[in-house]
């Protein structure tokens, strides 16, 4: 029978561990280098996910645990399956589930980071949109944890090239997106490939119909733990705006020019209004970008790291191209459309405002959609606030262009060529002689090599790192150039 441990932001989700001093991670039963690891990594008191989750994960009990994007789920689960790993056996031990690469590849950074405390753990991301020689070859020297998409999974499992046979611990993460998304057939093929024996954690923001199914056939008398927390208000400043669907898209514009958000993600209810948008926005002179399903991987990969990095301005998507989307600064979200879910609002809104920042959320309201705010302001269980775009300035520094602070460089070469963050740091603050806070986020694929630097250096930092060397050999550097 499954308890349900209703969590507020404010209080812990146990009765056992009920004052602030008593939310430290060492009340865990964890090893001391992991401990010392999470000092360093400045994780000094558990969320309350963590609380409720990882007492009852690390005794082993198999978790249904209903939590939102940035709730400290992924330290939940990976302290978890970290905790009962044997670094000494090189076979798969744990596999996390994700429905997206974004997120997989987020999971598995940190898990990497969680693991600095113990001895050489290996762990390999199996997604889509890679070639499958490099991740056969990996998976035959060995891994302990595997991250991966459902039917990349499926295809390592079909080939053989993937042995679960010394599986302990399978997550499902955001495993309500998994379903939204087709996986429900390809889930079921995985956890059935694992051993019976085993620890299951199944995270999830919502708690559809699907969810208890999975749980049905797979969990074995699991505890579920139910976040109830709301966004805090303080921290997100809702306004609703009334629109006709002739206003909608050129209204976009004249929030950006108003509330100049420095990184803006904006949803489309389909895919064509986000071509539409990003037409719309282009011609302003905006740098933005689109996320959607047709784009290839590699490209999806460069407008994700271009938007993370703060390169550009404002990102256009639907709800289904930003699953696993996880941005650090977000300081604003605009609903181009009303969404017909209410959760799925809450779940949009969220992902700004995150920690100690205060994020706006703007939504553009026609009138046959009044009845879904209705649900929203009914959910939320809070007034609303309404505006007119009458209030939004047409002139002065609204005309001002808003630009991106950061402009990316790409190099050509990646891990293969044994590139590291650090390497491109060096080169950049070294001889070129540029300051570490003129340098922002360095991300390194296999092949390439994004950096964002600040836009008044960006045409000096390119000539030069094209000058110069990285790791002792010349390298070819391009900007990516803004699509405003």
């Amino acid at each position: 029978m499954t308890r349900v441990l209703p969590v507020s932001p404010a209080a812990p989700a146990r009765p056992d561990i009920d004052t602030a001093s008593s939310l430290s991670f060492d009340r865990l039963p964890l090893a001391p280098a992991t401990l010392a690891n999470l000092q360093q990594l400045g994780y000094l008191q558990m969320t309350p996910i963590q609380a409720a989750s990882l007492p009852l994960a690390l005794a082993g009990r198999d978790l249904i645990a209903q939590a939102k994007t940035g709730s400290g789920k992924t330290a939940a689960f990976a302290l978890c399956l970290l905790a009962k790993l044997n670094p000494r056996r090189f076979a798969v031990q744990a596999l996390v589930l994700c429905p997206t690469r974004e997120l997989a590849d987020q999971v598995t950074q940190e898990i990497r980071r969680l693991a600095r405390g113990a001895d050489n753990i290996k762990v390999l991301t199996l997604c889509g949109g890679s070639t499958m020689r490099p991740q056969i070859s990996s998976l035959e020297h060995g891994a302990h944890v595997v991250v991966g998409t459902p039917g990349r999974i499926m295809d390592h499992l079909q080939r053989e090239s993937l042995d679960l046979s010394a599986l302990d611990t399978l997550v499902l993460d955001e495993a309500d997106r998994m379903l939204d998304m087709g996986f429900f057939d390809d889930i079921v093929t995985v956890a059935k490939a694992c051993p019976t024996k085993r620890q299951t954690l199944l995270f999830s923001a919502t708690y559809p119909e699907g969810i208890a199914t999975l749980a049905r056939q797979f969990l074995r008398q699991p505890e579920q733990i139910a976040l109830l927390e709301q966004h805090e208000g303080s921290k997100i400043r809702q306004r609703f705006y009334e629109v006709t669907n002739d206003q909608r898209l050129a209204a976009v514009p004249l929030l950006l020019k108003h509330y100049r958000p420095v990184s803006t993600l904006a949803f489309c209810n389909t895919r064509q209004q986000c071509r539409d948008l990003l037409q719309v926005l282009r011609a302003e002179g905006f740098v933005a970008l689109a996320l959607h399903g047709e784009l290839e991987q590699r490209e999806r990969d460069q407008v994700l790291i271009q938007f993370a990095n703060r390169s550009c301005s404002v990102l256009v998507a639907t709800d289904v191209a930003a699953r696993g989307l996880d941005i650090d600064q977000l300081e604003a979200v605009i609903n181009v459309d009303i969404t017909p879910d209410s959760e799925v609002h809450i779940h949009r809104i969220g992902r700004t405002g995150r920690v100690d920042q205060v994020g706006w959320a703007l939504s553009l309201v026609s009138s046959n959609q009044k009845g879904r705010v209705a649900n929203i302001v009914k959910t939320l269980g809070a007034e609303i606030e309404w505006h007119s775009l009458s209030e939004l300035p047409e002139s002065g520094d609204a005309d001002k262009p808003l630009m991106p602070p950061m402009v990316t460089l790409l190099i050509l070469g990646g891990r293969k060529e044994k590139i590291r963050p650090g390497d491109v740091l060096g080169a950049l603050t070294g001889e070129a002689g540029f300051s570490k806070e003129q340098i922002g986020k360095i991300n390194v694929t296999d092949t390439s090599t994004y950096v964002a630097v600040e836009r008044s250096i960006a045409k000096d930092a390119l000539r030069k790192l094209s000058a110069g060397t990285i790791k002792g050999k010349k390298v070819k550097v391009h900007l990516l150039k803004d699509q405003g």
